[in-house]
């Protein structure tokens, strides 16, 4: 099966978004309490998840 020859951009998309809310989620992390510790929480947490759902898809 071909697969269709894709861009740098959407090469890099879903890293780059995922570095990002990484970045905010530290960034939430070391600078506030209450409403940051949640959003950190969050921002960190979505990486995780999508590492678990690769692996879900890479298994099968």
């Amino acid at each position: 099966m071909k697969r269709a020859k894709q861009s740098l951009r959407q090469v890099f998309a879903v890293p780059a978004v995922l570095a990002v809310l990484s970045l905010v989620g530290l960034i939430a992390a070391l600078t506030g309490d209450g409403l940051r510790d949640v959003l950190s929480w969050i921002a960190l947490g979505v990486p995780v998840l999508a590492v678990v759902w690769a692996m879900r898809f890479r298994r099968s």
